[in-house]
């Protein structure tokens, strides 16, 4: 155990290295503290140095007993039967989550929210932005109220083979009354297509292979201030909403999540450990897999040393940060099945 921690952190320095070859930063620098406002995006990754891992040493150095780690897992396997889910495709979705809050006392639940509701085929994830916390708001109600009236909004539907996602995203907003803002991605599939609503700097990719073949952009009007949700005078309203369609094919798998996630891992990275579950008896439990990517997050987040996505978009806006970022960290992970 301990040489493979000793060898993953070799990995980690390493890795970071190479990144930040690759990357280019700008002279004009600035540094950032603790105040900021909101969340900082993730932009696209860069070479994938999958040559460079084995699965060995992406296992993640913390453990169920780890005082950092309270997690939430989701994840209800009766649901999936094609008798009860209405399906016009060849594929079904199979979804498992794990969620890692932020520890705070005053905020136990932390700020992201999510919900899997298999049988409409629909999962989605939100994350409530830190700033409102300096006017005395938690956010965390609002990005709940949030996926709540989403997934009372799903189910009003009547339809039973295609989600309407921009209607249930615009019912949903329009029922949230709590305070605050946050971001928002809402998957569905149907006809064998990955059908998207996202707001913001939460976002999915698609893993096919091994590969990333599909990844979610992000939005933001400025850098630090991701698209959001909410009832404030300057946030935003589901027009901005980027609408997604992807086909996918049985044996894909679905990586969603809130920055938490894509601000601590690399696209390799993220791929690397999908493929080591893929390869185990990780394969058919979903929220296993999520948790294992959560915890890997997690553990970057808390490394002052390691270069993480969220390292790279803040020197890439002449801000000197180095490590990962600490952040709540929402992880669902959806198997697209053969019927």
């Amino acid at each position: 155990y301990i040489d493979n921690l000793k060898r993953r952190k070799q990995f980690r320095v390493f890795s970071s290295l190479l990144q930040m070859a690759i990357d280019i930063v700008p002279p004009k620098r600035r540094r950032l503290t603790d105040e900021s406002e909101f969340d900082v995006i993730t932009g696209e990754d860069d070479e994938q140095l999958q040559i460079l891992l084995c699965s060995e040493e992406l296992t993640p150095a913390y453990d169920y007993m780890d005082e950092d780690i309270k997690p939430i897992q989701t994840f209800i396997s009766e649901e999936v039967d094609s008798r009860d889910v209405g399906v016009t495709g060849m594929t079904i979705m199979v979804a498992g989550s794990s969620y890692i809050p932020k520890l705070n006392a005053e905020k136990p639940l932390g700020e992201d929210a999510s919900f899997i509701c298999l049988n409409k085929q629909v999962i989605g994830v939100a994350d409530g932005v830190g700033g409102w916390a300096k006017k005395g708001i938690d956010s965390g109600v609002y990005s709940r109220e949030l996926m709540k009236n989403a997934e009372l909004a799903i189910q009003k539907q009547s339809s039973i083979t295609t989600i309407d996602l921009m209607k249930v995203l615009n019912e949903a907003f329009s029922n949230t009354k709590a305070k605050g803002s946050s971001t928002a991605c809402i998957l569905s599939l149907s006809d064998d297509t990955l059908h998207a609503v996202n707001v913001g700097d939460s976002g999915f990719v698609v893993i096919r292979e091994g590969i990333i073949v599909y990844k979610s952009k992000v939005q933001q009007s400025r850098f630090n201030c991701p698209f959001q949700l909410g009832n404030g005078s300057t946030s935003d309203d589901p027009s901005v909403a980027e609408k997604i369609s992807v086909p996918v094919i049985a044996g894909d798998v679905i990586v969603l999540g809130t920055d938490g996630l894509f601000d601590n891992v690399h696209d390799f990275e993220l791929e690397a450990i999908v493929n080591s579950g893929v390869e185990s008896w990780e394969s058919d439990v979903p929220e296993t897999l999520a948790w294992r990517i959560a915890q890997y997050a997690l553990d970057n987040a808390k490394n002052t040393e390691v270069y993480t996505p969220f390292t790279r978009e803040c020197f890439k806006d002449g801000v000197v940060r180095n490590g990962g970022k600490y952040d709540d960290i929402t992880v669902i992970v959806a198997n697209i099945w053969p019927l």
